[in-house]
């Protein structure tokens, strides 16, 4: 049977009949596609939309984390604030290894203690995720974990997520969870990615990870991070591991929290 050419999108999205066939399909996906022409270019709105999203992913990585904003929203919970050995944005951009290491006045600053966990906020490639994410998810994570032994959170800022090895280790924590801003795209700017090592030393492999990533308002929720991350936490803590070793085999989030009711 041959197709109804009236009903196939062409390469610039218009049908024969000279409909947008394309716009269907777009509610399913940030992604530009479709994109209509306009003689030899994309017509004038897909071109300021394009340049609008490239100004906010510049921004993500070049607005400075507002620690102060932070401190409020944490409504007088104790936290920690530390700076990697990049002095600033520039140096951090060009130096990944400087992002990965304590300056001397942070570690010299950070109490030890005996904690199972400590969180860290991150600025990474977008602070715009970490600004409107890490906080959520950290009181996310302090209800589901109301038996553990949880450090105060510290924010890193000019941050890699190996940062957080060193910010265990000095302070004696048996596991780290690392939340970063992520590179941001040309779709999304403010997507937060969290990062769980068990036993984190400096110099740890990234295989001794597990990552959560797209967390954001048009993607993973906050809550519904925060029920897999506890899952997998539970699960490190008993197999006393992370990374390739740890398979994330946690349940939809609606399962989890019936197993918590129950168990």
């Amino acid at each position: 049977m041959s197709a109804d050419i009236t009903k196939l999108p062409s390469a610039n999205g218009q049908s024969v009949t000279g409909k947008d066939d394309w716009q269907p399909l777009r509610q399913y996906t940030r992604a530009r596609i479709g994109l209509a022409r306009s003689g030899n270019t994309l017509k004038t709105p897909d071109v300021l939309e394009f340049q609008a999203a490239h100004a906010q992913a510049r921004d993500a990585v070049h607005t400075p984390l507002d620690v102060a904003r932070m401190e409020q929203a944490m409504a007088g919970a104790p936290f920690l604030r530390v700076n990697s050995r990049a002095p600033d944005r520039s140096t951090y951009l060009r130096r990944p290894d400087f992002g990965r290491r304590l300056s001397e006045e942070s570690r010299a600053a950070l109490p030890k203690g005996a904690w199972d966990v400590v969180f860290v906020a991150a600025d990474g490639l977008s602070s715009t995720a970490t600004q409107q994410g890490a906080v959520p998810l950290f009181e996310a994570m302090r209800e589901r974990l109301t038996d553990w032994q949880i450090a105060p959170l510290v924010v890193a800022t000019q941050a890699r997520v190996a940062l957080g090895d060193e910010i265990a280790q000095t302070m004696g924590a048996g596991m780290v969870v690392v939340m970063i801003g992520e590179r941001p795209g040309l779709s999304v700017a403010d997507s937060m990615g969290v990062y769980l090592t068990y036993a984190p030393y400096v110099g740890c492999a990234d295989s001794s990870r597990n990552c959560l990533s797209n967390i954001h308002p048009h993607g993973l929720s906050v809550q519904a991070a925060a029920d897999k991350l506890a899952w997998l936490m539970r699960e490190a803590r008993h197999l006393k591991l992370t990374g390739v070793g740890l398979k994330d085999a946690a349940p939809e989030s609606a399962a989890i929290g019936n197993v918590d009711r129950l168990s």
